[in-house]
């Protein structure tokens, strides 16, 4: 067994998958507040991604100054859709709410294939090396970002609902909406808070790929990609999110590396997470650490 690669993928894998979990709290966070799975997630961390590509490129802005940039206009993006398209569909059925984010995935895409064509954008340099040598393994200096600043995002939620005003009031809006209105809480306002923080994690996400892979309607599979880790944690569980997104981007490096060494499938890596949320759905249907809603007629 080739040790050396074998450890290479495991370390890629959770690197990754924090990546991969930090964009799976946006899904919980948006489910927690309105109880509605965003479908469009994939097509924020595309625009993320295309919208600091453009700011590098056309603009010419450094990356230390073009990634703030794209990060306040994605949180303003998050607030303009949640006020505009989805603040009217209040109080309506979840499955209107579901096909609206399915509409808007659809059209974002099509309005990113518009804008900036359908082949592969490279990232300039940003970085001095390309990768970091870690333990003899070598690291891509943009995963290696992505770690330091998914471990802020995760330290910085749990300090948001724990401690701050809003964080509470999101709480609150999660536990029962009725409830914290009659409380004085704006639930309007806990939604689009919510859409804005869930665009801004999805473009670090995007802006992450963009650098190791360049730029293209591609990146919006990591959407497709963080569903199984959502589903594997729990829709409901921001530890779960976590949890699940470490666990599926373990498991993506196993799988590819039996598959490279010994099972010669080709696509091993594409399947397996699915696989998992399968075996998951099977056995505990609402996630490791999801809520079991129980109802009584």
């Amino acid at each position: 067994m080739n040790s050396t690669l074998f450890l290479q993928l495991v370390i890629n894998g959770l690197i990754v998958g924090a990546l991969y979990g930090v964009v799976a709290m946006c899904f919980v966070l948006i489910y927690k507040a309105s109880q509605v799975v965003n479908f469009a997630q994939g097509e924020l961390v595309l625009i993320g991604a295309w919208a600091c590509w453009w700011l590098v490129t056309s603009l010419g802005l450094p990356f230390w100054l073009s990634f703030p940039v794209c990060l306040i206009f994605m949180f303003l993006l998050g607030v303009l859709v949640q006020v505009v398209v989805l603040r009217p569909l209040i109080g309506e059925p979840a499955v209107s709410i579901v096909m609206v984010t399915i509409g808007l995935s659809i059209f974002f895409q099509a309005l990113l294939k518009w804008l900036f064509g359908v082949f592969t954008q490279p990232y300039p340099p940003v970085f001095a090396t390309s990768s970091v040598k870690i333990l003899g393994l070598n690291v891509e200096s943009a995963y290696l970002m992505s770690l330091v600043i998914s471990l802020a995002i995760m330290l910085g939620f749990a300090w948001f609902f724990k401690y701050s005003r809003m964080g509470m009031a999101m709480r609150a809006t999660a536990f029962d909406q009725q409830v914290a209105q009659s409380l004085g809480v704006s639930v309007k306002q806990v939604f689009a808070l919510a859409w804005a923080i869930s665009a801004v994690v999805s473009a670090l996400a995007g802006v992450v790929v963009g650098l190791v892979s360049g730029v293209s309607a591609s990146v919006a599979t990591v959407g497709v990609k963080v569903f199984p880790a959502v589903i594997v944690g729990g829709l409901e569980s921001i530890i779960g999110a976590v949890l699940g997104g470490l666990i599926i981007g373990l498991l993506e490096g196993l799988a590819q590396f039996f598959d490279a060494e010994y099972l010669h499938f080709g696509n091993l890596i594409t399947i397996a997470p699915f696989y998992a949320m399968l075996l998951i759905l099977l056995i505990k249907p609402y996630g490791l650490f999801g809520t079991r809603n129980i109802e009584r007629v």
